[in-house]
């Protein structure tokens, strides 16, 4: 055994930097300390999308993310000489040294091992240094993005907190009656589930609850044009534009505020239904949502119109706007006109549209037990698909199911979404 000395192509140089060309080699646990002096910039080299920097240089710009690794591996001035980092040595046996001799030092070229194609290595290595020159080029600018973010986010801050201090009142105020009326839904659908189970002295006291806070609201604010867009008034002076937030979303919220309490009104109505009052409650708890989505599409009109039809941006420019504003909300309202049409269609329409009453015949065919509650039929429906269940039971499934419990044949049509269950459209509509 000899020790030759290392070519190029056997010299590794490891300079000062970790090796983080891969997301694994990221430290596990999260730089709090740099988080605070640099949070996008952290959060991208915590996941691997940009290459970590040490502690000592961490404040300082560097000019390439290309490490000097690569640097110095492809442009060796072929004397393998280098004045950082560590050298391997390889040790090599006669054989080895002996196909190196032969070799006559021309590694230009790699042979395929059945006989195939030659390929240049400088040709492979170009490809490489493209991929490699392209992958770092996008992590540079990915790293400048999240300077320039890091530069401007404590001026945003800090703008965020003058407009929530200019503003103060109505962000507790949005916040809590959000807070409220998310509770609120969360209580209705719960007390719908209980169906005959359900109390009447629970079910007055959150009606009296819902209604008394609605009209405190109103009351806090009973001279700041709150109420006006209720009937489709305009506010009497043009309001500024997160004003106009203001009363939209407030609005918006109370009047779902003051739909849940004639739910809750239903549910005292149907609170012992069974069979054919329970699906009567659920197509009554849907009629009123879809009703309550309708009026609320024009809600945020009259607010919009005034705050659009200003003059003093120029007559011309002002009804411009108006009048486009309205041609939009027009061509949204008309798919909830169908919607509560078809509501109330399904409401107005006796016999059911997934089945009928079963004969006692067919109720016996079928063994008199109901597949979902495992007992014994009450006010049974045959399906189109010639299953049979109780009333109550298949009733409670297609208000969230289309098919069969049994053999999933379609059976519901593809009509309208049901609100059967009490529960609320949650989303704010603002324009």
């Amino acid at each position: 055994m000899e020790t030759a000395a290392t070519t190029n192509s056997d010299t590794y140089v490891s300079n000062s930097y970790p090796n983080t060309s891969s997301p694994t080699t990221v430290s596990s646990w999260f730089p709090v300390l740099r988080f605070l002096q640099a949070p996008v910039t952290t959060i991208f080299e915590h996941s691997g999308f940009l290459r970590p920097r040490s502690s000592n240089n961490y404040h300082e710009e560097s000019e390439s993310l290309t490490p000097s690794l690569y640097n110095n591996h492809n442009s060796s001035d072929g004397n393998g000489s280098n004045n950082e980092g560590d050298v391997s040595i390889r040790i090599m046996g006669d054989g080895e040294q002996e196909e190196e001799d032969d070799g006559d030092g021309d590694e230009s070229a790699v042979v395929g091992g059945d006989g195939g194609e030659v390929a240049d290595s400088s040709e492979v290595d170009g490809r490489s240094d493209n991929n490699s020159d392209s992958s770092n080029q996008q992590r540079y600018d990915l790293q400048q993005v999240s300077r320039w973010i890091e530069q401007i986010l404590p001026f945003s801050l800090l703008l965020i907190i003058v407009l929530i201090r200019q503003h103060l009142q109505g962000f507790f105020v949005t916040i809590y009656v959000t807070a409220f009326m998310y509770k609120s839904n969360d209580i209705l659908q719960k007390q719908t589930a209980l169906k005959g189970e359900r109390r009447l002295s629970v079910l007055i006291g959150y009606s009296m609850i819902f209604m008394l806070h609605v009209v405190g609201v109103y009351w806090w604010y009973q001279n700041d044009d709150l109420s006006y867009p209720l009937f489709m008034v305009p506010p009497k002076t043009i309001p500024p534009f997160w004003h106009a937030i203001f009363i939209i979303i407030v609005n918006d919220t109370m009047v779902r505020q003051a739909a849940m309490t004639l739910k809750l009104v239903l549910l005292m109505y149907y609170k012992n239904g069974r069979g054919h009052n329970f699906r009567r409650q659920g197509q009554m708890l849907t009629l009123v949502e879809y009703a309550l989505l309708l009026y609320r599409a024009f809600l945020p009109a009259p607010v919009w119109y005034r705050f659009f039809l200003n003059k003093e941006y120029g007559s011309l420019f002002s009804s411009l706007i108006t009048g486009l504003y309205l041609t939009f909300k027009l061509t949204s309202v008309v798919g909830k006109v169908g919607s509560f049409y078809a509501a109330f269609k399904a409401l107005s329409r006796k016999e059911m549209h997934y089945g009928s009453y079963a004969t006692s015949e067919q109720v016996s065919e079928a063994g008199d037990m109901c597949a979902i509650c495992q007992e014994k039929m009450q006010a049974p429906i045959l399906l189109c698909c010639n299953h049979i269940f109780c009333e109550d039971c298949v009733s409670e499934w297609f208000e969230r199911e289309r098919t069969c419990p049994l053999c999933r044949a379609l059976v519901r049509p593809a009509d309208i979404r049901s609100f059967g269950d009490g529960s609320t459209s949650l989303f704010f509509r603002v324009f």
